[in-house]
């Protein structure tokens, strides 16, 4: 099957020299257009990309009439695996209920916890299949998924097997994260011991080379637990790391010493701790929808990438402190309030957040790369960020399909 876009104004993302390496600094912003091309899709692989192609004369063409075409959105950070919803906790946050004393009062992630112990594994699988056909709508193509809300050995194994089920079922792709340091039961330390000894083995065994997470935060896990579990883990599985949400602890430094994939949130970052991680090989993650629907506080992305960081972007979709599934709303937000530029913004939801999830085949328009795509309403690219509401994307291709 071949299929021909034409007259596109293409963001290929393309770098002779960066290929699939996450963009920094200046590079961040440089996304390779093509004011007018064309690519050839066929099969799932992107098999040409130019001002003229050559192309079958049976494929089918999509008339681009000079709007814009980019990689399909990369979101690398989210909980969209839950059951149950947390609507009397957002009517607690609107009448100025801090969310850790909403986590103190057995809310925020231990409501959710409850009801996906409650939920089978073909509820969950259900209710994240439906998220995801919402996000591929908004040009997603590809959507890390946390567990996290099991907080047991058994739980935690139903929700991966859940987003594992999911994901067979969808176009797009599905990267399983085994959150493992999340929220915790009884007392910390004897929890934190559970997870390392008992749930950490279980999770490997049956899904060997997961990414492993831990949720670094007062009333969460602390610096030294974190530590413990993400030691254990790097042995055998790629580790990420929520930190600097609400407080600086001091775990920004320890996921660059333990060489994490990735360090998200970072609305709390100190300035000191921004330049580390940027001369770091960790990829700074913002989720800007969070401190729009939380707190108002939002990561310092701009003065992250001045210094030559590489910073990536995603919803966090969850259903406590994101409720959303839209990278074009993540897009406008990290704009408004980060401080990024909008082709910074786009580099950010695409090629950078394929390398936090590790995946060299996506994230940019190149001849062989997996053919997800997506083609705007609008003829300039900056429009994406400018608007707010409705949905940009007037044609998504995946995995070589149109969806």
């Amino acid at each position: 099957m071949s299929l021909l876009i034409r007259n596109a104004r293409i963001l290929t993302l393309a770098s002779s020299d960066a290929g699939a390496r996450p963009r920094r600094g200046r590079a961040l912003g440089d996304l390779g257009v093509i004011p007018h091309g064309e690519v050839l899709v066929v099969d799932d692989r992107i098999a040409a990309v130019g001002e003229k192609v050559d192309a079958p004369a049976d494929a089918e063409v999509i008339e681009a009439n000079g709007r814009v075409l980019l990689p399909g959105f990369v979101d690398c950070h989210t909980h969209a695996c839950w059951a149950g919803d947390r609507l009397a906790e957002w009517e607690q946050k609107l009448r100025g209920v801090p969310y850790l004393e909403i986590l103190k009062q057995g809310g925020g992630i231990h409501s959710t916890v409850r009801a996906v112990r409650e939920a089978t594994q073909k509820q969950l699988a259900s209710g994240l299949r439906d998220r995801l056909q919402l996000m591929l709508r908004e040009g997603t193509t590809t959507v890390e998924v946390k567990s996290g809300y099991g907080l047991s050995t058994e739980a935690e194994l139903k929700m991966l097997r859940a987003i594992r089920r999911a994901g067979s079922e969808w176009a797009g792709t599905v990267v399983p994260t085994a959150l493992l340091g999340h929220a915790f039961e009884g007392e910390l330390d004897d929890y934190a011991r559970m997870v390392v000894k008992e749930m950490l083995p279980e999770i490997a065994r049956e899904f060997p080379g997961v990414a492993v997470d831990a949720f670094c935060e007062r009333n969460a896990w602390s610096v030294e637990a974190s530590v413990k579990l993400l030691e254990k883990a790097r042995k055998h599985h790629p580790i990420r790391v929520h930190t600097d949400q609400f407080t600086s602890l001091g775990m920004v430094p320890e996921a660059i010493r333990l060489f994490a994939r990735s360090a998200d949130h970072l609305e709390a970052a100190t300035k000191k701790d921004l330049v580390a991680l940027a001369a770091s090989e960790t990829i700074g993650v913002i989720l800007p929808a969070t401190g729009f629907h939380t707190d108002q506080r939002y990561a310092r992305a701009g003065f992250f990438v001045d210094q030559g960081g590489a910073v990536a972007l995603a919803t966090n979709c969850n259903p406590g402190t994101a409720p959303t599934h839209s990278m074009p709303l993540a897009i406008a937000l990290a704009v408004r309030f980060c401080g990024l530029t909008s082709a910074e913004a786009i580099a950010a939801a695409t090629v950078n957040a394929a390398a936090v999830l590790g995946l060299t085949d996506r994230g940019r328009i190149e001849a062989g790369l997996r053919a997800d795509l997506v083609l705007l309403h609008h003829r300039d690219e900056r429009q994406l960020a400018y608007e707010l509401g409705g949905n940009p994307v007037e044609l998504v291709v995946c995995g070589g399909c149109r969806v």
